[in-house]
């Protein structure tokens, strides 16, 4: 199938085109061409789209690294879901998203959905060293009321090596 036409797919009018572009993409991988387009309908109003999306998104390793600037402009979404994954799929590419550490740190800091607030914390964990920026929000997260917050943050900085 042909990867632009499922990346339109993905933002049809028409759920169930949205509905079998997200189950293609979930079974038969992402390219990185359909990468934003796919993120973007982890919000979709229906249920099965965001299902195959989440399935989707699961199963792929690291994104392109030619895709960091559009992932650190999703992390800014008002849409926690898309956020969550832009976050997320910057973890998975490590030391590769570096320039994406402030941007991170912010949300790890901010009043984001905790969940944004806790995969931010684990993105820079996986950026490591690279990500030193970010040792004054992480610092601050790591007194969190929330365990699980505070418990990455710890993580990210050992892994940054501020701890």
């Amino acid at each position: 199938m042909n990867t632009w036409k499922i990346a339109d797919d993905l933002q049809s009018g028409d759920v169930l085109c949205r509905r079998a572009a997200a189950e293609y993409c979930a079974q038969y991988g992402v390219e990185p061409v359909c990468l934003i387009a796919l993120i973007g309908a982890s919000c979709d109003p229906d249920e099965t789209v965001r299902e195959w999306v989440v399935s989707a998104l699961e199963g792929m390793d690291g994104p392109d690294a030619g895709s960091v600037e559009q992932l650190r402009g999703m992390l800014n979404s008002s849409e926690e879901s898309v956020a969550y994954w832009a976050a997320t799929l910057l973890g998975r590419l490590g030391e590769v998203a570096a320039h994406a550490s402030t941007n991170l740190g912010d949300l790890v800091s901010g009043d984001s959905p905790i969940a944004v607030r806790q995969r931010a914390a684990w993105a820079l964990g996986q950026i490591g060293p690279a990500a030193k920026c970010a040792l004054v929000p992480l610092r601050r997260a790591a007194e969190s009321d929330d365990p699980r917050l505070a418990r990455l943050a710890r993580t990210a900085m050992q892994s940054i090596g501020g701890l």
